[in-house]
């Protein structure tokens, strides 16, 4: 069988930075391919190329048997090439009808032909086993369902190549399932599937060949049956299994106890109608305190009024002993609090701005806009934390939009421990990034704590949840069901059941 789609000695550069260097690549009809490696390896710029976003420098693109130049999306959409991607890039106030159709909707005599469009989205869900109501608006479905209108979007024009870019990252098992069985279906079909995801083993369960790239260049190309999760994972980070079995070591080690501290925060029945329950919470200096619960469950809402981003309808907090009012982000930061948004695109980071002027945003706000840090201090500042993180590239320069993931999100830790804050309120600091960037993340958690820092950790993966944290808050349906105590017995099994029976504790 020879490839749909092949890439020969793909190049491309940006000021400073070799993304990929002379990589090859191939796609077969009828298969799940995964694309691996850490964040910064290239993976994404090898699918912005493959998609027209950006426009290589050299090598070759080679689309059934045709040598194509891609140069922008619709291009590679009308070569029958699509993406779903980690975030929907559809219009929520839209029906399902419409985000299936917009740029190419029916047409009877210049005017949209309704029914037709509705018949057509009907019948392009039901291809998925999808049974929803096609005018109903897109938003009122969840995230998963979303994810799957975008992949049938995708499917409805023909398409030869589908990419999915970290379509897992928000979904819970069940939902992951769901799609697992829609990528069979289209596999089955002829349809030729790259996948990226940073959980091995959703990896190990749907890929059938996986290739690996490493600092933009091609480490290898196998069958995923072939290699074990160790010796992926060596590939990727291009580490001895020696070394990778003891960083496995030091994961699976239980958080040590908190030294004995005052309380920082203490929460009393605070809540916010339609988005979380009255709850209790009280985070010790030197704590980790773990958010666990499925997707919606109220765990960001909770921490989200800890930080003032919400404003609680009821309810008290106290700050080293003394009630406080949380009324907005700047009160927080005055009071030591720092809020790494799980939104990093849309509440973090500043994409046209450099990884520099990223870093030191949070400290110059706090500091006020009449007292601006001069350019010396803030380049000492991100040189500094630019080395501590191991950020790369370690240009200060460098725009912030144009890094990797992972990396995104060390510029975003950067900001926030620039401040030097009392408790570090972190939401889902480790989705979508790689094995390596997470365990550094992981490392510095614990450091961190280690050093009296209060910290907030959310997770939807429990067994960081449990790495990390000496206690954990349990959620359901926006209620804080039970508080548990990681004293070595608790399991991802026992918050599960927690969960699953909404049980008070």
């Amino acid at each position: 069988m020879k490839p749909v789609l092949e890439v020969r000695g793909l190049r491309k550069e940006f000021p400073g930075v070799l993304a990929l260097d002379g990589v090859d690549f191939r796609l077969f009809p009828g298969e799940v391919h995964a694309l691996m490696g850490e964040n910064g390896a290239g993976k994404s710029t090898l699918i912005k190329v493959l998609t027209g976003v950006y426009e290589a420098d050299g090598g070759s693109v080679t689309l059934a048997g045709d040598q194509v130049r891609i140069t922008g999306p619709l291009q590679a959409q009308q070569a029958g090439i699509s993406t779903v991607y980690q975030e929907v890039n559809l219009c929520p106030n839209l029906s399902v009808a419409e985000n299936l159709f917009i740029g190419r909707e029916p047409r009877r005599r210049g005017l949209i032909h309704w029914a037709e469009l509705r018949r057509r989205a009907a019948e392009s869900v039901a291809a998925l086993d999808l049974d929803i109501d096609v005018t109903a608006p897109l938003d009122s479905f969840s995230i998963a369902v979303q994810q799957l209108v975008a992949i049938a979007r995708a499917v409805d024009g023909d398409a030869r190549v589908l990419i999915l870019d970290e379509p897992t990252s928000s979904l819970d098992r069940d939902e992951v399932a769901r799609l697992f069985a829609v990528i069979r279906r289209l596999r089955e079909a002829g349809v030729a599937i790259l996948f990226v995801s940073h959980f091995l083993d959703q990896i190990y369960e749907i890929s059938d060949r996986m290739t690996i790239l490493r600092n933009g260049r091609l480490e290898g190309e196998y069958l995923t049956r072939d290699l074990g999760q160790v010796q992926l994972i060596s590939r990727m980070i291009g580490s001895e299994l020696a070394t990778l079995e003891n960083l496995a070591h030091e994961n699976r080690k239980k958080p040590a106890r908190p030294k004995a501290g005052a309380s920082f925060l203490r929460a009393e029945k605070l809540t916010r109608r339609g988005a979380v329950e009255p709850y209790d919470l009280t985070i010790g200096q030197g704590e980790v305190v773990g958010l666990a619960g499925l997707l919606g469950s109220g765990r960001t809402e909770a921490a989200r009024l800890l930080f003032g981003a919400d404003t609680a309808d009821g309810g008290s907090v106290h700050i080293e002993g003394t009630a406080t009012a949380l009324r907005s982000p700047r009160t927080a930061m005055g009071h030591g609090i720092a809020f790494c948004s799980e939104n990093r695109k849309t509440e973090g980071l500043v994409g046209e701005l450099t990884v520099r002027e990223n870093i030191v945003l949070a400290l110059q706000a706090a500091r006020g806009w009449l007292r601006p840090l001069g350019r010396t201090a803030q380049d000492e500042l991100a040189l500094r934390w630019i080395r501590a993180l191991d950020i790369r590239p370690s240009n200060p320069e460098a725009l912030v939009r144009n890094l990797s993931g992972g990396n995104q999100q060390k510029v975003l830790l950067a900001r926030w421990l620039i401040t030097d804050p009392k408790l570090l309120i972190l939401d889902e600091p480790t989705r979508g990034i790689d094995i390596g960037a997470k365990a550094e993340i992981q490392k510095l958690v614990a450091g961190l704590a280690e050093q009296g820092m209060a910290v907030l950790f959310i997770s939807a993966e429990l067994e960081e949840v449990l790495r990390l944290s000496h206690k954990v808050g349990v959620l359901r349906d926006h209620r804080m069901v039970a508080q548990l105590a990681n004293d070595g017995t608790l399991t991802p099994e026992h918050i599960m059941e927690t969960i699953a029976s909404g049980a008070q504790g």
